[in-house]
């Protein structure tokens, strides 16, 4: 089993088969979007025919949310799924987050009074943006030096109160969710997580239960139960002593597998725990891990790192290879930097 190329088809990075920003989103289940621009690139590219303007019309038609929805970070989520994901997801990372909060003196009285504050300022549609935010809560008292105001309003996204919403001369804003999204049905616990499961290993699979946990921020005896409960939907199968898992219908065959310039925290890299199936140990470091700098995948392995730089009316990409590429190697790098160019055209 090719792990690569199956991966690329099912994250439909190879033949993208959606029209739809937010079929891409509901597909994937999450995308990261800690890096907004990184994020925009990655749901465009694997939408048919994308530019940028369309992922951020999506945000702005609230066919896509951005928020805090798992491991603490945040992503792009489809509306119907932002609420059981803070439910079963958020409440974790929270715990984990006790001890900062004591040191900062954040209390569940800081939090109560903070929100009361952020609702009220927010209600009606208004959007704010984060210094915005701060403004009232130091207008109300509330102290946001120190980390305190990133905190506050991290902790009351993951309560499912506040969630982002578009741009304002390119600084972010902050909505209430219950008037920026509407309702939607509630999933019972087992059926999220398995509907979890589920989405996960269809969209990234091969996979393993490892990194499901890692992915889903869930403990591994629950991440355990909510595969088994996905089971009759997806087929295992074993490489090299390690078991993956990958749903019943394989995704369309791509004749090839052209070159990629793939964003920061990329769902292709950032999804697995393991990415030996992607990048040689030997150039983990200088990939950043395929994390923490903007990876190159060819024939689904990651042979380089790459920069962009905006110049008059063009943008600049500078490749960093690993080692020497043939001809046809180097041509499907610069086709997909032409594919990036076209995709920022406004």
């Amino acid at each position: 089993m090719d792990i690569a190329r199956r991966r690329l088809r099912n994250q439909h990075l190879a033949r993208p088969q959606f029209d739809k920003p937010g079929d891409v989103v509901a597909w994937q289940g999450a995308v990261q979007a800690q890096d907004y621009q990184g994020a925009l690139w990655a749901v465009g590219l694997r939408t048919r025919g994308a530019v940028e303007s369309d992922i951020e019309h999506a945000i702005a038609e609230r066919t896509i949310v951005r928020t805090w929805p798992m491991r603490g970070t945040l992503h792009f989520v489809a509306p119907a799924d932002v609420r059981w994901m803070l439910k079963y997801l958020a409440t974790r990372m929270v715990a984990r987050s006790a001890m900062r909060h004591k040191q900062l003196e954040l209390d569940d009285a800081a939090f109560a009074r903070s929100r009361k504050v952020l609702v009220k300022a927010l209600q009606g549609g208004r959007q704010l943006t984060r210094e915005a935010m701060h403004a009232e809560l130091e207008a109300a008292r509330i102290s946001t030096a120190g980390g305190r105001g990133a905190h506050i309003l991290w902790k009351i996204a993951h309560d499912g109160v506040i969630c982002f919403g578009t741009g304002e001369e390119k600084r972010h804003t902050f909505v209430l969710l219950d008037e920026w999204v509407p309702a939607a049905k509630m999933l019972e616990r087992d059926e999220a997580v398995a509907e979890l499961a589920r989405r996960y290993f269809t969209s990234h699979g091969p996979a393993t239960l490892r990194d499901f946990v890692w992915w889903s921020g869930l403990a591994a005896a629950d991440a355990r139960a909510a595969l088994d409960m996905a089971k009759p939907h997806l087929v295992p199968e074993k490489v090299g002593g390690q078991l993956y898992w990958l749903d019943t219908a394989t995704a369309p065959r791509a004749r090839s597998t052209p070159a990629y310039l793939l964003p920061l925290y990329d769902e292709y890299a950032v999804g697995y725990c393991d990415r030996g199936a992607i990048l040689a140990a030997k150039h983990a470091s200088s990939a950043g891990n395929g994390i923490f700098k903007p990876p190159i995948a060819l024939d689904g392995q990651i042979v380089g790192t790459w920069t962009r730089a905006r110049k008059k009316d063009t943008v600049v990409i500078t490749p960093t290879l690993f080692g020497k590429l043939g001809d046809t190697g180097m041509r499907a790098i610069e086709a997909a930097a032409e594919r990036y160019r076209r995709f920022l055209t406004p």
